[in-house]
């Protein structure tokens, strides 16, 4: 790659063409800022991954020239990669004061909150980050202190959204603050990138005010016990269940790390402050049925969260049954529909009723719908929109939109190197990107060996097989082959297997027996033989040649 150096430029490595993994890069002149750093799941096309993160190798080998990381909001999209990416990076962090909360447990998870320069930004506002002249403008997002971010540069000014909507009543923070932005657009707008979430539905957004007027006639005419799933850095949400549950005379209780977390996190920045303290999962029995109601983790069908565990009846503290009711005060991400419909199936089978938003009006999104981003190019009047946050297809309507607004979209793919000021501005240079699996705190290339055994494992299985030899190479006793997934250990077709290799490794030429690595190899050939003829797969396969 030929990189473009001076001038003004955007660079999204992730967040195009998919809703999370959250990395924004802008260059001005050789410096790099970078604007969130977020982690994605994994949908039914990555089955040997849960947890994704953006590709940063490119700014991680210009991290002499990144000046910053600046955090636009505290959902686990645009903060969770922060602990795993940062050591790549070691640049200054920038957040607000709630955002911090949540990246200071993150790094102390981590063990790097002593190393990592954290900044704390008031909402709204305005501070130098290298050569950007940068100002947070607060805007409303279903998490406190989400922030626009305007970085005026001599080349322009641009006005970066993060997540954001209008709700003239969101109960938790102000809401948008439309005055602040339209004095921006007055001062000449560059180009607008924008989130693209909810930009297909057309209309204003409802309010959050509206969930809690509804969440509490809907709880007040329960029975059994209530529990409660919604995204655990949703704090209005949070709010407003409680709320509803205390106006129903109904004790709450957290279930989930997560959530337990976020309730620090909002109390010490002086959120949560109507609601009385709640209660833990340790204490759930000690709560009648019908005084309980519970927030609980897991409501994109995660496997090891909260929720996923009471609908197996595997949690150790909480159960539910017949007469019970799960709400689902979420949306469900493109790509965890089988895993939430399971979930939802395991809890039906087990007697409990669930409620979704197309059964109740329990949830409203944090995302800008086609009349909320109409309203916000008639304020900031910037010269190209450059729809980000988003599948293609949300891209693509934004893009429509912002041109009946006169205005000119620049579609971008993650990886491509826009150039916004001086002279035309295009597509003059494109990056290396991709994504990364997180995987036990590691990150590990999607196309590495890890991953690619771990893909084929998934689809043509595994088989390991070990035999003994002496000094001059030759068996000792019966070989051993193991093919979970693939052969049962006493069915006639594990028996031929068997044979077949036992036959093939004893007439492995001599001159191939006196070496570890050549023998392991031909055995693994004659293994592959002796599967492929009957099973019709390519499994991976693995031997273990002990010498005694």
């Amino acid at each position: 790659m030929t990189e473009q150096n001076g001038g003004l430029a955007f660079l999204p490595l992730g967040g195009t063409g998919e809703i999370g993994m959250n990395l924004n890069l802008y260059r001005l002149g050789e410096t790099w800022l970078a604007i969130d750093c977020g982690i994605g799941f994994s949908g039914n096309d990555t089955p040997e991954a849960e947890i994704l993160v953006p590709d940063p190798t490119f700014i991680a080998e210009r991290k002499d020239k990144l000046c910053g990381l600046i955090i636009t909001h505290a959902h686990e999209d645009h903060i969770g990669a922060v602990a795993h990416v940062w050591p790549l990076l070691q640049c200054p962090v920038y957040v607000t004061p709630f955002a911090g909360a949540v990246l200071r447990r993150k790094l102390g998870e981590a063990r790097l909150l002593q190393q990592v320069p954290i900044h704390v930004i008031p909402c709204g506002g305005r501070f130098e980050v290298g050569p950007f002249d940068l100002e947070f403008i607060p805007v409303t997002h279903s998490v406190p202190e989400a922030q626009s971010v305007v970085l005026r540069t001599p080349e322009g000014i641009v006005v970066h959204t993060g997540d954001w909507k209008l709700d003239p009543d969101p109960l938790v923070g102000p809401p948008t603050d439309i005055k602040r932005l339209k004095e921006v657009g007055d001062e000449g707008v560059l180009a607008l990138v924008c989130d693209s979430t909810n930009v297909m539905k057309p209309g204003a957004s409802q309010s959050e005010a509206e969930v809690r007027r509804s969440m509490t006639d809907l709880i007040s005419g329960m029975k059994g016990r209530i529990a409660v799933t919604c995204f655990a850095s949703n704090v209005a949400r949070v709010e407003t269940i409680a709320m509803a549950a205390q106006a129903a005379g109904r004790t709450v209780v957290l279930v989930g790390r997560s959530l337990r977390n976020l309730d620090v996190a909002a109390r010490e920045c002086g959120y949560l402050s109507g609601v009385l303290p709640f209660l833990s999962e340790q204490d759930v029995n000690d709560v009648p049925d019908n005084q309980l109601v519970m927030i609980i983790t897991g409501s994109q069908g995660e496997p090891r969260s909260a929720l996923s565990r009471i609908s197996l009846d595997m949690h150790p503290n909480v159960s539910l049954g017949e007469g019970d009711t799960v709400i689902y005060s979420s949306r469900m991400i493109p790509g965890n529909e089988r895993a939430i419909m399971a979930v939802q199936d395991n809890l039906s089978r087990r007697g409990v009723t669930v409620i979704t938003d197309r059964e109740a009006f329990v949830h409203v999104s944090g995302h800008a719908t086609a009349g909320d981003v109409s309203t916000m190019y008639d304020l900031v009047r910037p010269k190209y929109a450059v729809p980000v946050h988003g599948e293609w297809r949300h891209l693509t309507a934004h893009a429509a939109l912002a041109q009946e607004k006169h205005i000119a979209p620049i579609l971008l793919e993650d990886g491509d190197i826009l150039r916004l000021a001086p002279g035309k501005v295009e597509v003059v240079d494109t990056a290396p990107s991709g994504r990364l699996a997180l995987d036990a705190g590691r990150l590990l290339p999607m196309n590495g060996g890890v991953l690619a055994a771990r893909r084929k494992m998934l689809f043509n299985g595994v088989v390991i097989a070990s035999f003994a030899v002496d000094d001059e190479g030759f068996v000792i006793g019966e070989p051993k082959v193991s093919a979970p997934g693939l052969l049962d250990p006493d069915d006639l077709e594990s028996v031929r297997v068997r044979e077949e290799f036992a036959n093939a490794i004893d007439v492995i030429p001599d001159e191939l027996r006196s070496d570890d690595q050549a023998f392991r190899d031909a055995a693994k050939t004659a293994l592959r033989r002796a599967l492929g003829r009957k099973l019709q797969k390519r499994p991976l396969v693995d031997v273990h040649v002990l010498r005694v």
